[in-house]
């Protein structure tokens, strides 16, 4: 993934790194003779070579001190050994000397190490994607060995940024029309123009806000600071990372700007809910320090590449030969089919609903071109991982942790007793057109934007991209999502259930 000049080490890169997940086609934790591995130096001497990655020259995901530890353990073993044993079945997470701990970590840091204070060390040594599985069954079956269909997943529990060229400019996100938010942006970047010596894109109208125009000491700031408008200007390959204040929305928003790779995200909860946003503002500053010094953890949230496909209608069927009638091409145009296409980037999820019509909706849901089934009712949600915690789990969707490879569709007050949301792998494509029957259109919304009607004709193709959203965690992937579950949606608070009271022992029966 590349953000501006920065990409995350993948393919042959990710082999590189070794480890858990530096897949090859065997259990993660083997490797190739001759591609990688322990031979070449490690995971952080190959994330230092922008050459063995994607392409970029900012950032990219490095190996753990713990990976490095299973790369030497595996570097013993013979080759034929090292292909067949696996760090998730053979591995254990252990555990240094001291009590147990209850309770959840009440310091957050970005370091994944434990809670200042603790007495137990964690180690991960199994990943977080489960045993690689065996595929051999019995004495003579197997599963038929394809090298097209390797794919190259990297550990989520390893995952950590680091940069291979210091950041240079970062994009600045505040949400808009909120009072509080004047001064923590007014400290930030001066933070980062005056004491990091950094260029700051913002948006062209959180500087027009008149308490910002109006204040002279924020005027030396403010015309060092770039600007830029929503759909006018691209900025995505001049951006190193980005920083979020406000609530979950301005990470949406952030993710809307970039269509291809996204830079680094480092959001703060200063809005009203903040499931998204881990990081606290009052200790900006070292927390900005120690990302741009690199080696954070960082969590991969994975978005959904919708395509929407439109008949051209009315004033925009006025196209002959791709060409409209100034002589400009139509944008998105489909001259095979003669029909309009779009394409989206989704972080949370993609709604299509009944709009303002008093029916059901109706639409077909296909998956990898066979139908599964028919929505009729209040509509459907196909949501991400990052998702299920938003629309979805308020329609009754579990709840999945981002690092989970799938796709969730839920729908929306279903006429049927046996509609259950289900969840899909990542690899599929989804396609949702309406269905003939319908006596209305339906409406679709993309994290709850670009809202647009659909008719018949009309379809919404939706799969996983390849184009996730880093986001920098405070201190892992999974304690920041059960801290966010705790803390904002108050998951399982209940009051505990008192114990039976002991009964006291009569005299009698003590001298028995």
């Amino acid at each position: 993934m590349r953000g501006g000049r920065a990409c995350a080490l993948g393919g042959r890169g990710a082999e590189l790194l070794g480890g858990a997940g530096a897949g090859s086609g065997r259990p993660w934790g083997g490797r190739r003779p001759g591609r990688g591995g322990p031979g070449s130096g490690g995971g952080r001497r190959a994330a230092a070579r922008p050459g063995d990655g994607a392409g970029g020259e900012r950032y990219c995901l490095a190996a753990t001190e713990t990976e490095q530890e299973n790369m030497n353990t595996n570097k013993e073993l013979s080759p034929d050994s090292a292909a067949y044993r696996c760090s998730a079945c053979h591995g254990d997470e252990t555990w240094g000397d001291g009590p147990p701990i209850r309770g959840r970590a009440k310091s957050r840091s970005l370091s994944a190490s434990p809670a200042s204070g603790s007495t137990k060390e964690f180690r991960r040594t199994r990943s977080l994607h489960g045993p690689c599985p065996v595929t051999t069954f019995g004495p003579k079956a197997c599963v038929l060995q394809n090298p097209q269909t390797i794919m190259h997943i990297q550990d989520p529990a390893s995952q950590r940024l680091t940069w291979n060229k210091p950041p240079k400019s970062v994009l600045v996100i505040k949400k808009i029309r909120d009072a509080r938010l004047l001064q923590p942006f007014k400290e930030l970047c001066a933070y980062l123009v005056q004491g990091n010596n950094m260029v700051v894109y913002v948006e062209k109208k959180a500087l027009e806000d008149p308490a910002i125009a109006s204040d002279e000491s924020f005027g030396p700031v403010k015309k060092k600071c770039c600007t830029f408008r929503e759909d006018y200007d691209d900025i995505s390959n001049q951006i190193d990372f980005i920083i979020c204040l406000g609530g979950d929305g301005t990470l949406l928003y952030a993710s809307s700007l970039f269509q291809g790779s996204v830079p680094p995200v480092m959001a703060f909860h200063l809005g009203s809910l903040g499931f998204l946003t881990p990081f606290n503002f009052e200790s900006f500053e070292s927390q900005v320090a120690q990302v741009i010094e690199g080696n954070a953890a960082v969590v991969l949230r994975s978005r959904l590449k919708v395509r929407v496909v439109k008949a051209l209608r009315g004033e925009a069927a006025a196209v002959h030969n791709g060409l409209r009638e100034n002589g400009l091409p139509a944008p998105g145009l489909d001259t095979d089919t003669g029909k309009q296409a779009v394409q989206y980037q989704v972080l949370n999820e993609v709604v299509i609903d009944r709009g303002p019509s008093s029916y059901l909706s109706n639409v077909d849901v296909y998956l990898d071109g066979h139908l599964i089934t028919t929505v009729q009712g209040d509509g459907v949600i196909v949501s991400t991982p990052t998702g299920s915690t938003a629309y979805a789990a308020a329609a009754g969707a579990s709840m999945v942790h981002p690092n989970v490879p799938a796709i969730m569709v839920t729908p929306i007050c279903p006429h049927s007793l046996s509609f259950r949301p289900i969840v899909v792998p990542a690899g599929v494509e989804l396609q949702i057109t309406l269905s003939p029957e319908a006596r209305n259109t339906a409406w679709v919304s993309f994290d709850g934007r670009k809202r647009q009607e659909i008719r018949h004709g009309d379809s919404i193709s939706i799969t996983t991209s390849c184009y996730p959203l880093p986001s920098i965690c405070v201190r892992d992937a999974v304690s920041d999502w059960f801290e966010s579950l705790a803390q904002c949606l108050h998951w399982n608070v209940r009051k505990k259930q008192a114990h039976f009271p002991e009964e006291e022992e009569e005299p009698g029966e003590a001298q028995g």
